[in-house]
């Protein structure tokens, strides 16, 4: 008997130790509760960020592609039209119809060449040659404008005529009324047949560039032509072809084209560092 009363006097204080430890392990269980639960909201936050990390991409992705200024003119004239009958006949007065050089894409490049020769017999000859060449630019949204295309391509053409091999008394001066801009380099050419006299007139009108040459000589003794006349000459023709560019794309020539600057009819400053080649066919 006495041994039951000890057991029940201990179990009291064994079920109060068993409760508490049931409150302890139970205390525990908490933190990591609350732990998973912390874990578990930080994991939304990372998914917010992803979330507004991918519209942001979208919406750059839908923002419009860049753009250019589309270029004014959209084709060129029939190059062999392009200057009078009349001018033909004073520039070039022996020539038979023009000739019309090669090109894959004459809404892009096109161009028309005439020669003469006017035989005196025993008081030898004159020759002439006359080559008028266009080139038109379209707007890139990688290159740019076709109007600055063909500015850039404008003082090339400048440059190479300039820079003729053999070319002596070179002048260059600036063309008034003809395009946004306009140039002639001037200068004189020995060659075995006599001394030719060449004029090499480069104008740009919005986005084309028109290349005008213009040649003379005496041939067989007959007398070197002057070169005044001869500028003159190549002004006026150059002239009418960039009228004709102007009138195939709808544009009145007497007038300013269309998106052209005031004033764009003003001479152009003569490119002191800036050509067409040497006559290469001047016989």
């Amino acid at each position: 008997m006495q041994l039951r009363a000890q057991r029940d006097q201990r179990d009291p204080q064994a079920k109060r130790a068993k409760r508490l430890t049931r409150v302890l392990v139970g205390a525990a269980a908490v933190p990591v509760m609350l732990v998973a639960a912390g874990c578990s909201s930080d994991s939304g936050s990372d998914d917010g960020k992803d979330k507004a990390a991918e519209e942001s991409a979208a919406s750059k992705s839908a923002s419009p592609s860049p753009t250019v200024k589309a270029a004014a003119y959209g084709k060129l004239p029939e190059p062999c039209s392009v200057v009078s009958k009349k001018t033909l006949d004073d520039l070039v007065p022996k020539a038979d119809s023009g000739k019309e050089g090669s090109s894959n894409d004459t809404a892009m490049r096109a161009g028309c060449s005439w020669d003469s020769l006017d035989d005196n017999g025993v008081k030898g000859s004159q020759f002439r040659w006359l080559s008028v060449s266009m080139l038109r630019f379209e707007s890139d949204v990688t290159r740019g404008e076709g109007e600055k295309l063909a500015h850039d391509y404008y003082l090339k053409q400048l440059k190479d005529a300039q820079a003729a091999e053999g070319a002596k008394s070179l002048k260059t001066a600036p063309v008034s009324r003809t395009g946004n801009e306009a140039s002639v380099v001037s200068y004189d050419l020995k060659k075995k047949e006599g001394t030719f006299k060449q004029q090499t007139v480069v104008a740009r009108v919005e986005n084309v560039v028109v290349t005008l040459d213009f040649n003379g000589a005496g041939l067989a003794g007959d007398k070197t032509p002057d070169a005044g006349d001869l500028v003159k000459d190549a002004q006026k023709a150059a002239k009418e072809a960039v009228a004709a560019v102007m009138k195939a794309n709808d544009t009145s020539a007497g007038g300013t084209p269309s998106g052209t600057p005031q004033g764009s009819g003003s001479p152009s400053k003569p490119a002191s560092e800036t050509s067409s080649k040497a006559p290469s066919k001047s016989s």
